[in-house]
């Protein structure tokens, strides 16, 4: 494999079910634009002939016996990738390869984690546009960082870095959300570069509804893991300034103290005691990641 700038060699890693219409098109030009890159495509399953059409364009690939998701190919690829910088992105299409050597600059730049970010034109419907806003509004006040993108999986990464979290990543589609949070609760530098996402050709294997409540318990998850005061703290203010409220209410009205006053004063105090527990707990994911490893 030849090195890029600065002695690093470069993986791309594409996971992909049922995506030999898309793969036909697209690893062409990633052999002809990054021929001197390990491209390394994840079989999850498929059923057509990704893999035969793998095999014509002289790619490595490696096949899961059946469908673990987008997640486990994800892990799967950083695993078996042999670069310092690992470039993940869609087998659909959405994400152009002339793309690549802008997140490149950015993993040159010292970034541990750069993400594509697709700009607000590149969502098939307003409905996923919002839905996408809104998610990356509230992980944003989750986190304490601002996040353009939550679920974009075109990325660019430090592989060191990024295998020190595949124990957190999910199997499904949401590991983009959970390695963004924990790049930033750890402390290390991520920044964004806007992109055009394409239309996919096929039918898109996320599902609005269902897949948008999930992301939402993702975020409420990793909110609870990564940043837990961030949570519970506005929960037991909230449960705090009911108790007291409804305390002097009933005092005023009735003369005496409620049982509703008292379970909400104690449920204040259960929920910070429980925000500082999952502080501790969550500190002991990232105890020792900053000084392990060496970026080049």
């Amino acid at each position: 494999m030849i090195k890029q700038k600065n002695n690093q060699t470069l993986s791309i890693v594409l996971p992909a079910r049922n995506e030999a219409e898309n793969l036909r098109i697209l690893l062409p030009k990633l052999r002809q634009a990054y021929g001197y890159a390990e491209i390394l495509v994840i079989d999850d399953g498929s059923t057509d002939d990704t893999q035969a059409v793998c095999k014509a364009n002289r790619v490595r690939t490696i096949r899961h016996p059946f469908s673990m998701g987008n997640g486990a190919a994800v892990k799967t690829g950083a695993r078996k990738a042999t670069g310092d910088v690992i470039v993940f992105m869609d087998a659909d299409g959405q994400h152009d390869p002339a793309d690549i050597p802008r997140l490149l600059e950015k993993i040159d730049e010292g970034y541990y984690l750069v993400v594509g970010a697709r700009i607000p034109s590149s969502h098939a419907s307003l409905a996923r546009r919002l839905a996408n806003g809104f998610y990356n509004r509230f992980a944003s006040i989750m986190t304490g960082y601002r996040i353009k993108d939550l679920t974009s999986g075109f990325r660019a990464v430090r592989a060191q870095r990024f295998r020190k979290f595949i124990y957190l990543l999910p199997n499904g589609f949401s590991y983009p959300t959970t390695s963004t949070m924990a790049f930033f609760r750890a402390g290390f530098p991520v920044t964004y570069v806007p992109i055009q996402a394409g239309k996919r050709k096929g039918k898109s294997k996320i599902k609005l509804l269902r897949d948008g409540a999930r992301f939402f318990m993702i975020i409420l998850k990793i909110g609870a893991l990564f940043s837990p005061m961030r949570l519970f703290l506005p929960i037991s203010l909230f449960l705090f300034s009911s108790g007291s409220a409804l305390y002097a209410y009933n005092f005023h009205i009735q003369g005496r103290f409620t049982n509703m006053s008292l379970f909400l004063l104690m449920s204040a105090l259960f929920t910070l005691l429980i925000g500082l527990l999952s502080e501790q707990v969550s500190s002991l994911h990232y105890r020792g990641i900053e000084g392990n490893g060496e970026d080049r």
